[in-house]
């Protein structure tokens, strides 16, 4: 087979390129012992197949197990490519929510951070976000990918980004213990600092969970305001159901579009709603060729359900500063064609499992 240029690894979102292409280059650069991070270089010891010789395309990810798990212990300098040299720039180490257990940790690089935020950018102007608007992000912070994507978004947008941090372990904690009153009074204090903002700056853009936007839905000045000024919802962080996703839309915010984001820190980036959705179709998310893939399975088998099924969603994260293929998320959603352009799957109406290894998912208010 013709070996594929590492030269496609710093292909930009838009630049077109053959992800089958990509994920082979990506591979051998993962998995080259010049270029590799230790990490990988160590693990290929134990997986059952060459990754440089037997991954030639998006599909072959399948051909990893599910490593993720492995990413709660894992040294984080054993993460970075050797093959970036002195020239790597470390610009965060992201932690999971740790929903299902201790977190996992991954790398932001410097190149990574311009794709991600750049297929951002694009995805939310095709939904017709205003330009150089105020934003304010409800979302975590800190440690947690998600504040840094939007905090980002509002940048590349040109508008200033407002934000209030939240600790989505610590609700988690409390939820798990019976400690419902606390966690309402979190809930309170949060909407008190929203409050503030939104009543005396010109919010153009508010970026909050489902759980944040049902609560402003009880406070008359809050929705009066956001009904009144802000020009577009996004939301994302905890699963939203077609069902509270029409009433919000429909009844609850109808003057203010609302754009639906899927995102983890296993895939690096955020997701953006398919453009041009009306809330009485499902919410559909396309995947991100050629850097993060998508695909929907029967658990039991690990074989794709049919189109228009529900399964279970398997992510694969594919760049030159980061491999996290086949990883199971906690997620179910209905298979769906993506749109032209991009491998793998699209995911459409997106729900949280029920339970992991045994243990409850709790979401909280993030």
């Amino acid at each position: 087979m013709m070996y594929d240029s590492p030269a496609v690894l710093d292909a930009g979102p838009s630049d077109g390129v053959d992800p089958d292409e990509f994920v082979r280059a990506a591979v051998r650069w993962h998995f080259d012992p010049e270029t590799g991070s230790r990490y990988w270089l160590d693990r290929a010891e134990r997986l059952a197949f060459d990754p440089r010789r037997d991954v030639k395309g998006v599909d072959d990810l399948a051909l990893f197990p599910d490593l993720s798990d492995e990413l709660r212990q894992v040294p984080v300098a054993d993460l970075i490519p050797r093959g970036y040299g002195g020239g790597a720039r470390l610009l965060n180490v992201f932690d999971s929510g740790g929903t299902t257990g201790a977190p996992k940790r991954v790398v932001q690089l410097d190149d990574w951070m311009r794709h991600s935020t750049a297929q951002v950018d694009r995805r939310l102007r095709e939904h017709g976000l205003p330009v150089g608007a105020q934003w304010l992000t409800v979302a975590p912070t800190g440690p947690h990918l998600v504040g840094d994507v939007l905090q980002r978004a509002a940048a590349s947008l040109g508008g200033p980004g407002l934000s209030i941090d939240m600790d989505p372990r610590w609700v988690r904690k409390l939820i798990a213990t019976g400690r419902g009153d606390e966690v309402e009074s979190y809930t309170d204090h949060l909407v008190e600092q929203c409050r503030r903002i939104l009543l005396t700056q010109d919010i153009g853009v508010l970026a909050a969970t489902t759980p944040l936007l049902e609560r402003f839905a009880r406070e008359e000045d809050l929705l009066e305001r956001i009904n009144g000024s802000v020009r577009a919802i996004v939301w994302g962080g905890t699963h939203m159901d077609p069902d509270t996703r029409h009433l919000l839309a429909t009844e609850v915010f109808p003057e203010v579009p609302l754009i639906g984001m899927y995102g983890n820190t296993m895939m690096l980036t955020a997701l953006l709603e398919r453009a041009g959705l009306d809330a009485s179709q499902p919410c559909v998310f396309d995947p991100v060729s050629p850097y993060v893939f998508l695909s929907v399975v029967d658990p039991a088998t690990g074989e794709p359900v049919a189109i228009g099924e529900r399964g279970q969603v398997i992510v694969s994260h594919v760049s030159k500063s980061m491999l996290i293929p086949h990883n199971a998320e906690r997620d179910t959603a209905v298979r769906v064609r993506p749109a032209g352009g991009h491998a793998g799957d699209a995911v459409a109406d997106v729900a949280p499992v029920p339970t992991v290894k045994g243990e409850t998912v709790i979401e909280g208010v993030y």
